[in-house]
C-alpha cells in the first residue's frame, strides 16, 4: 500500500516530535530566572559563587557568608551545573566557587565514575574560562533518607577527592564525616523533617567547614 505526501509528512513530524527533549531544558526557566537576578544586581567580578542543587539553593549565606552569590537550583545534578556554567557562573569570573551536587546523581542512578566524570567536566569548563578559580567540593553527604546509598556515594566520594588531590585549584571538604554519630549513621537533627535537606544545625556545620578553606 502506497503512503501519501501528506501521510508521509504527518508521520515525519510526529516522529519529530516524538524525539527526546534535551535533559537541560527542563531547567530553562529556573536558569532564566537566575539570570535575570544576577543581571538586575550583578555580582563583583572574583566573588564567592555557591554552585550546585537543592543544598545550595536553601543555604541563607547572608549571615554566614555575606558578599556570596548563591545560583544553586533544586534537583540539579553536577552536569546540569556545567551546561549551565556559561550562562550563570562564567561572566562574573569567581575566584571561588562552592559546590555542592551528585547527591540527585547517584540517586538518578549514575554511577561513581560517572559523577567523577561530570565533575571533571564541570572543573574543566570552569578552568578553561577562568584558571585561577578554587573550586571547594562539598562531599556528598550522608543523609536519613539516603542511606541505603552510602556506599555508592562513598565511592563516588573517594574517586573526586583523588581527582581534587591532583590540582591545588580543587579542594575536598569532607561532609560525611561530620555528619555521622558515634554508630557511623547520619545524625537525625542535621536534617529537616524529610532526612534529605540540612536543618539549620546541618548548615551550621557546613558553613564552619567551608570558612576554614576560605582566602
Amino acid at each position: 500500500m502506497k503512503i501519501s505526501s501528506a501521510a508521509f509528512l504527518l508521520v515525519s513530524i510526529g516522529f519529530a516530535t516524538a524525539q527526546p527533549q534535551s535533559p537541560f531544558e527542563k531547567w530553562d526557566k529556573e536558569i532564566s530566572s537566575i539570570e535575570q537576578r544576577l543581571k538586575a544586581a550583578p555580582p563583583s567580578k572574583g566573588g564567592v559563587f555557591f554552585v550546585g542543587s537543592s543544598s545550595i539553593r536553601l543555604w541563607k549565606l547572608d549571615k554566614a557568608f555575606p558578599g556570596a552569590t548563591n545560583v544553586g537550583f533544586g534537583g540539579s545534578q553536577i552536569r546540569d551545573s556545567a551546561h549551565f556554567a556559561s550562562r550563570i557562573i562564567l561572566p562574573y569570573e569567581p575566584s571561588v566557587i562552592v559546590f555542592y551536587a551528585g547527591d540527585n546523581d547517584i540517586a538518578s542512578k549514575r554511577t561513581p565514575n560517572q559523577v567523577l566524570e561530570d565533575f571533571r567536566e564541570f572543573a574543566k569548563k570552569i578552568h578553561d574560562a577562568s584558571p585561577k578559580t578554587r573550586i571547594l567540593f562539598l562531599a556528598i553527604k550522608p543523609s536519613v533518607k539516603r542511606w541505603e546509598m552510602h556506599d555508592q556515594q562513598l565511592s563516588a566520594n573517594a574517586l573526586v577527592k583523588e581527582f581534587c588531590a591532583k590540582d591545588s585549584r580543587l579542594v575536598y571538604l569532607d561532609t560525611v564525616t561530620i555528619m555521622l554519630d558515634s554508630d557511623g549513621k547520619p545524625m537525625p537533627d542535621l536534617f529537616v523533617k524529610d532526612g534529605l535537606h540540612l536543618s539549620d544545625k546541618g548548615y551550621a556545620l557546613w558553613n564552619e567547614l567551608v570558612r576554614k578553606h576560605m582566602k
